[in-house]
């Protein structure tokens, strides 16, 4: 008896067409929750358009649109990277969907560069609607694309080591609480919204080194401010993405 012919032929397809089917599947999935957009979408419009329009917060002689606008799309960068991405992974790790596709053909190692794909997709899709509206605002960008593509692309390594941290080492309802509440502190003391010049010199040097601040300081300079790569920025963004990811690589529970 000959062998038969199966179309298509049975076997797991190369990885880099299942990571591309798990990053769409992961990112539709994003879309798809309105609890993850009205946090990674909603409220950082909403933020830009109301502190932009309202003259709440004291930004000195500089127009507040051109203030707001590097911070919120930092805040945009953690909304979707640290904290949707540690509230999602720790609900799947919850509920067992990381350990059957764990058993999958997709490696381990491809799941999570999957979700890291889907959170830079999201990110693009965050800056497009983000920018408009800033531009509609009147906001005057300045600085080399080259040099945003560098600290967005650092920050979403660092927001995305500490959000997989916590989502593989804390239960669920613990990741929910903890990162919604980190949200909400870096909000307010990440010079997101408020200058880190109004904190006190002995809160604002700790401040400083928070991977918000780093980000948000350096997309100012570069925006706002034409600067190149503000080089020190940068380096505490890499020195969080390094031990993030470390952190996670080493505890990440699957179960």
């Amino acid at each position: 008896m000959s062998a038969g012919t199966f179309t298509p032929r049975p076997g797991a397809a190369p990885v880099s067409r299942m990571i591309l089917a798990q990053t769409a599947l992961e990112t539709r999935m994003l879309l798809r929750n309105g609890e993850q957009l009205l946090l990674t979408v909603i409220i950082p419009a909403l933020l830009l358009t109301l502190f932009s329009a309202v003259d709440i917060v004291d930004t000195g002689s500089e127009r507040s649109v051109d203030f707001l606008a590097p911070g919120i799309l930092a805040l945009a960068v953690m909304s979707t990277a640290f904290t949707g991405q540690a509230i999602a992974t720790g609900f799947d790790r919850r509920y067992g969907v990381l350990k059957r596709l764990g058993a999958s053909p997709l490696p381990r190692w491809a799941l999570m560069a999957a979700k890291t794909l889907s959170v830079l997709v999201t990110e693009v899709l965050q800056i497009a609607l983000l920018t408009v509206i800033a531009l509609a605002l009147g906001w005057s960008p300045q600085g080399s694309p080259l040099s945003v593509a560098a600290l967005i692309l650092l920050g979403t390594a660092a927001f995305s080591g500490l959000g997989l941290l916590m989502a593989g080492t804390l239960k669920a309802e613990m990741t929910l609480a903890a990162a919604n509440l980190v949200f909400l502190l870096l909000l307010v003391g990440g010079g997101v919204i408020v200058p880190l010049e109004k904190f006190p010199d002995a809160v604002r040097s700790v401040l400083g080194l928070l991977p918000i601040s780093a980000l948000s300081d350096g997309l100012r300079e570069v925006l706002q401010h034409g600067a190149s790569l503000p080089w020190g920025d940068a380096a505490v963004l890499a020195g969080w993405a390094v031990l993030g990811l470390g952190a996670a690589a080493r505890l990440f529970r699957w179960e």
